[in-house]
């Protein structure tokens, strides 16, 4: 692995663009996790979080190590009348996407009737929720990683070295990242309720948006993302309306 690369300044910036990109990737892996532990015993959801984010980690540079096969995955599986139909990565997708708009719809469905799931502490209850991070981990490591190799391939062209060590930092500095703050993202949606469900309206978003990808029929990921800084931006003001309204009508 050529260790040069970072002695560029192409290459730095190649990895600040790639530990950015990793991070708001990495934003629904985020939200569904800090959504998902919200059902276990406080003294667990801590050691979920972590458990999970590493498992990202991991799950991350092992698809790095088969990067060659990961980007074979796109050529299609079946083709019937000449047409050609769903690749591996595709199918990754599919399941990825159903997968989160059952669960973010089931967690709205719960919290609109006004009886979310209780913590629980019990083992079985952690190992359900860690193998559930697991699997959206790993939807979310092929969208990742497939798309890091795509933006990279230009150093090969422009720098003539491989780009594979940027790539690793790149996972492992944004991971780290996400690792120190997602106690705080967790206790900021999961205290705020009409937060938490702009959240699983995101997922869901998410979800849907998985599902075409796999049908090649491709949506832009940055309306839902404006949409939900918007939509986010909108309810902070009404809790702050509500907050003044309180202070100035105590009695209401």
């Amino acid at each position: 692995m050529n260790f040069e690369v970072l002695t560029t300044t192409s290459g730095l910036l190649y990895l600040l663009m790639l530990t950015v990109l990793e991070i708001v990737l990495g934003i629904d892996n985020i939200i569904f996790i800090s959504i998902i532990t919200d059902k276990l015993h406080v003294k667990n959801q801590k050691y979920a979080r972590r458990i999970g984010l590493s498992l990202a980690l991991i799950i991350r540079l092992f698809l790095l190590t088969i990067a060659a096969w990961m980007m074979s995955l796109t050529k299609s599986l079946f083709t019937v009348g000449g047409m050609e139909f769903f690749s591996g990565h595709a199918l990754v997708l599919f399941a990825g996407g159903i997968f989160l708009v059952y669960k973010s719809g089931q967690e709205m469905l719960e919290h609109m009737k006004g009886h979310p799931q209780k913590a629980k502490a019990g083992k079985d209850n952690l190992k359900a929720v860690i193998f559930q991070i697991v699997m959206v981990d790993i939807v979310f490591s092929f969208d990742s990683i497939i798309t890091a190799i795509g933006l990279t391939a230009g150093i090969k062209k422009e720098l003539h070295a491989d780009p594979m060590i940027i790539i690793y930092l790149s996972v492992i500095i944004a991971m780290v990242i996400m690792l120190i703050f997602a106690k705080q993202v967790s206790d900021f949606i999961n205290s705020r309720p009409s937060i938490k469900m702009i959240a699983l309206a995101f997922l869901v978003a998410i979800g849907v948006i998985l599902i075409f990808e796999s049908i090649e029929i491709p949506l832009n990921k940055n309306y839902i993302y404006f949409a939900m800084g918007f939509s986010i931006i909108i309810e902070f003001m009404n809790i702050k309306m509500r907050k003044n309204h309180r202070n100035h009508n105590p009695n209401h």
